[in-house]
């Protein structure tokens, strides 16, 4: 692997078919595998990240609390406790509630097709953050989220948005 982080490239039904570096993968459209993590606390809001300046693509947008790509040989929830640790400095049970396919291009030419497993949880806890990955966070009520999120659209991630409209389909 060397230097270069590779990811797992899959098919459309989510097998593993192939290896490959992260940006070249995002550089052209090559569907591989994603993880987001969605954090709820016992008020009913829902903790949002502000992406970091220096993120290669969605920099300083809002999203869920952590999303990345699973490593090579990593199972998908180890992914997603991995990551949770890394950007917001905490952990907690996970529970994968949905899957999904999805694409967006960005202003650098960079393109995201990914097959995202998306993971839920409950926490209070105390936290903090990653500063190379997480220039804020905020716990948000879903009902303001919902009211923010049509006023203010470009605020946040695709994916996000995304994952908000499947989320409370579920509901």
């Amino acid at each position: 692997m060397g230097d270069k982080l590779e990811i797992v490239l899959v098919d459309e039904d989510d097998k593993e078919i192939w290896l490959w570096e992260k940006m070249d993968v995002h550089k052209k459209w090559v569907l591989h595998r994603a993880i987001s993590v969605l954090i709820l606390n016992q008020k009913w809001e829902m903790l949002l990240q502000q992406r970091a300046l220096n993120k290669y693509h969605c920099g300083w947008l809002w999203s869920n609390a952590t999303c990345t790509h699973p490593f090579p040989g990593e199972g998908n929830i180890d992914a997603a406790h991995r990551r949770l640790q890394e950007e917001m400095w905490f952990d907690t049970d996970l529970e994968e509630i949905f899957e999904f396919r999805y694409t967006a291009h960005f202003d650098n030419w960079l393109i995201e097709n990914e097959y995202d497993h998306v993971f839920l949880w409950y926490y209070d806890g105390e936290m903090d953050l990653n500063p190379g990955e997480v220039a804020d966070y905020k716990w948000i009520s879903i009902e303001k989220l919902k009211k923010n999120i049509v006023e203010n659209s470009e605020s946040y991630t695709q994916r996000f948005k995304i994952i908000l409209e499947k989320y409370f389909q579920l509901k």
